[in-house]
């Protein structure tokens, strides 16, 4: 195992992510990608890379847990610099209340809210210990009620651990939804719901990770490469500059059509 998504702060007071300018038809209703327009944006990206994987390091799901907390409002890389030495004197929840928040904090320090993440670790750990056998739970419930977990990171962890088809919006897939139509929303909630309502089944298990490294990669915020877009022909966003030839080489303008007029 070898990469998660980073996942922003999901407590009261974070900042929900703003899609640039998403998808609009008349009167200023978002417009939406048709289902057969759906199918064929997934089987596009599923024939780029059948198989995603996360980027952050980690080799049980505790280990996933602690780096995805870490991961709020930090990069993957920053988080993958600070784990092997914190999992090196920390590999169980146990080891890390015996370590402590104060140690704890000094091996993270380099992340931004290293404090906060280290008392959220300490919590996290304690509540394992004492409820779950020092064991990461498997349920959306047990997870939230963790210190430091919110829906996003247990959705990463059902996914990514427990192999639960869930969809964690962070703020890559907010704007890729928000701008190709996939499943346009307000806010994170609005867009988790619209995805677990249009995404096939067939795509479900990787979605998560198609959509967040397309926009990690590909439909970035600044400056998206709509050039190289496999789903330049398929996006809604009025926005969108034309596709080249990758975006071509996946393009059949009548098969296109047909679906999105479905």
């Amino acid at each position: 195992m070898r990469r998660t998504t980073s996942i922003e702060p999901h407590r009261a007071g974070s900042r929900q992510p703003i899609p640039s300018k998403p998808a609009q038809g008349n009167r200023g209703r978002l417009r939406r990608l048709s289902r057969p327009a759906v199918t064929m944006l997934f089987g596009r990206l599923a024939s780029l890379d059948p198989e995603p994987r996360t980027e952050l390091h980690f080799r049980n799901a505790f280990e996933l847990l602690v780096a995805v907390v870490l991961s709020a409002q930090s990069t993957d890389v920053g988080v993958n610099k600070v784990t092997p030495r914190l999992f090196a004197r920390a590999p169980t929840p146990a080891a890390l209340l015996e370590l402590g928040e104060v140690q704890a904090a000094r091996l993270i320090g380099s992340l931004g809210l290293f404090r906060s993440k280290a008392r959220h670790l300490i919590g996290l750990s304690r509540l394992l210990v004492d409820r779950h056998q020092g064991k990461v739970p498997d349920s959306r419930e047990a997870l939230e009620s963790l210190p430091g977990v919110g829906r996003k990171t247990a959705n990463v962890v059902l996914n990514v651990a427990f192999g639960q088809p869930t969809i964690a919006v962070d703020t890559h897939i907010f704007r890729v939804a928000n701008r190709t139509g996939l499943a346009p929303g307000r806010t994170v909630l609005d867009v988790e719901r619209g995805l677990n309502e249009v995404v096939p089944p067939a795509f479900r298990q990787h979605a998560h990770h198609w959509l967040i490294l397309h926009g990690r990669y590909v439909c970035k915020a600044r400056k998206p490469d709509c050039g190289r877009c496999v789903l330049n022909d398929l996006c809604l966003w009025p926005e969108k500059n034309g596709g080249g030839p990758e975006a071509r080489r996946h393009s059949s303008p009548g098969q296109v059509d047909r679906a999105q007029n479905a």
